[in-house]
C-alpha cells in the first residue's frame, strides 16, 4: 500500500510539473484521456444546459403515450467522431432538425467552461455537420508548430492559430496580403517566418526596405532583387510592371484557344501554362509602406505618385502574371494619400500586430469584418507576435508565429540561396553579396516567446 501510495504521488507531482513547464507534453501524457471522458460523461447534460437540444419527434411522443411510457428526453446534436490532436480534441457533430451553426458558435463560452478546456472554436463542414475545435492548454503561448505540416506550391505554413490548427499563407488563394503592427509587435518576426516558408520554394523573392535595408538585406542571398530607398523601388516597381505585361503577352501566345483544344487547357493565368512555359511566380515584400507615401517636395510627390500607382496596377492585374504583394506597415491610413484605400481594397489577406492607434485597425478590418477590430486593439504589449488574421470572407483567427531570429532567417537563405531565380528584366536591382552561400553560423537559443 506504501508503494502505490508513493506510486500514486510521484505521478501526480509528475503531472503537476509537466502542466506547469510542459503543458504540451502533460496534454499528450494525461490530459487528453481525461478530457475525451469529461466530454463524453458530460455531454448530454451541457448540452441541455447550453440550450443545444431539440424537442422529441412528435411520433416519439405519441409512441410513449400510447405505450405509456416516459416521455423521451430532448435530444443533442449526435456525436459523430471524436478525435484527439497535439493540443486539443476535435468534436464533429450532426446537427438536429432546427439547429443552426450560429448556435453552437454562440454558445462556445459556455462550452469552453463546461468541459474545462482553454478554449472552443467552431466551424462547418457541410450542411448539417459542424466541426468543434477545442483546445486543452493556451497553444499561443508557447508557439511550437507540428513537425510536419502540409505543403504544396505557393502555400507555405507562418503561423499557429489558436485552435491549434497551422495557419497557412496561400498565395493561389489570397494572392495579396496587408500585414500591420506598431513597433516591437512581432511584425518583422511574422515576416521572417514568410521568408523561411518561400526560400525552399521555386519562387524569386523582391524586397522593397527603405529603412536602409536593414530588416531585408540580411537575407540578400535569397532574394533576386532589393530597393533600400523610395527612388529605387519606384525604378523597381516599373520593372515588375514589366514584367507582368510580359507575362500577359506569353500567356496569350500559348492559350491555344481552339475547338479541338479541351476547357480545362485553355490558359488563364502562368498556372495554366505549361511547365517549360510557366514563369518563375515572384512575392513582392514592402516592408514599411509608409515610407513609400509619403514626401515632402513636388518632385517626391511625383514620385509616391508613380509607386502607389505601381503597387495598384500589381494588386489588380498581378495574380495571373504570378506577381503577390506582401504590404508591412506600422500605420495605414487614408492620410497616407490618394489610391491607398484602392491599394487596401486589393489586399484581401489581413494580418494585424498590436497597433497603437483605431484607425489602423478599421484600415484593416473594417470592410472584411467589424468584430477582429476590437480583438486587434485589444492585444496587450507584452504578447509580442500575437496577431489578428482575416481575409475577405469575413472570419478572423488569432494566430502567433514562432520566434524565428535574424540570425535563423539569413542561415536558411544562404542554405537556399542556389534556388534564387535571375530574373533578366530585374538584374539592375540584384543586391550585391559577398562570402560563400553556404557559410552557416551556429543559430543562439532561441527565446520561447515571440517577439
Amino acid at each position: 500500500m506504501t508503494a502505490f501510495t508513493v506510486a500514486l504521488v510521484l505521478v501526480v507531482a509528475a503531472a503537476g510539473l509537466l502542466r506547469w513547464r510542459r503543458p504540451a507534453w502533460y496534454w499528450l501524457a494525461f490530459g487528453v484521456t481525461l478530457a475525451a471522458l469529461r466530454v463524453l460523461v458530460r455531454y448530454r447534460s451541457v448540452m441541455d444546459a447550453c440550450g443545444l437540444t431539440v424537442p422529441p419527434a412528435r411520433w416519439r411522443l405519441a409512441l410513449a403515450r400510447a405505450t405509456n411510457q416516459p416521455i423521451p428526453e430532448p435530444r443533442p446534436p449526435r456525436i459523430r467522431r471524436l478525435r484527439p490532436t497535439r493540443t486539443g480534441l476535435v468534436l464533429r457533430l450532426k446537427l438536429r432538425p432546427g439547429q443552426d451553426v450560429f448556435d453552437i458558435a454562440a454558445a462556445s463560452d459556455r462550452l469552453r467552461h463546461s468541459f474545462s478546456m482553454f478554449g472552443v472554436t467552431s466551424r462547418e463542414v457541410r450542411s448539417g455537420v459542424v466541426e468543434v475545435r477545442m483546445t486543452g492548454y493556451d497553444v499561443l503561448k508557447r508557439v511550437q508548430m507540428p513537425a510536419e505540416t502540409e505543403t504544396r506550391a505557393m502555400r507555405v505554413p507562418v503561423a499557429l492559430r489558436e485552435d491549434g490548427s497551422v495557419h497557412y499563407r496561400d498565395y493561389r488563394a489570397i494572392p495579396h496580403a496587408l500585414t500591420l503592427g506598431a513597433t516591437e509587435s512581432g511584425k518583422s518576426v511574422y515576416q521572417r517566418n514568410l521568408v523561411a516558408g518561400l526560400a525552399p520554394l521555386n519562387v524569386a523573392l523582391v524586397g522593397i526596405d527603405c529603412k536602409q535595408g536593414v530588416e531585408l538585406f540580411p537575407l540578400a542571398r535569397r532574394f533576386s532583387a532589393l530597393a533600400d530607398s523610395p527612388d529605387t523601388a519606384a525604378e523597381l516597381l516599373d520593372a515588375l510592371v514589366a514584367r507582368m505585361a510580359d507575362v500577359y503577352r506569353l500567356i496569350r501566345t500559348q492559350q491555344r484557344i481552339t475547338v479541338d483544344v479541351p476547357d480545362a487547357e485553355i490558359a488563364a493565368d502562368i498556372w495554366d501554362l505549361p511547365d517549360e512555359f510557366r514563369p518563375t511566380p515572384v512575392v513582392v515584400l514592402v516592408d514599411e509602406v509608409a515610407e513609400l507615401a509619403l514626401y515632402a517636395t513636388k518632385e517626391e510627390e511625383r514620385r509616391r505618385d508613380r509607386i502607389i500607382t505601381a503597387l495598384v496596377r500589381l494588386a489588380q492585374l498581378g495574380r495571373a502574371a504570378g506577381i503577390y504583394l506582401e504590404i508591412c506597415g506600422q500605420r495605414f491610413g487614408s492620410e497616407l494619400g490618394k489610391g491607398i484605400t484602392m491599394l487596401r481594397a486589393q489586399l484581401t489577406g489581413r494580418t494585424a500586430h498590436r497597433l497603437n492607434d483605431e484607425t489602423s485597425a478599421n484600415m484593416a478590418f473594417g470592410d472584411i469584418a467589424p468584430d477582429a477590430v476590437l480583438a486587434a486593439i485589444q492585444i496587450p504589449a507584452e504578447l509580442r507576435g500575437l496577431a489578428i488574421a482575416g481575409d475577405a470572407s469575413g472570419g478572423w483567427h488569432r494566430i502567433r508565429a514562432p520566434h524565428t531570429s535574424l540570425r535563423q532567417a539569413v542561415n536558411l537563405c544562404n542554405r537556399y540561396a542556389d534556388r534564387t531565380p535571375d530574373l533578366p528584366e530585374l538584374a539592375p536591382f540584384r543586391p550585391a553579396t559577398t562570402g560563400t552561400a553556404t557559410e552557416l553560423v551556429p543559430s543562439a537559443k532561441a527565446s520561447p516567446a515571440s517577439a
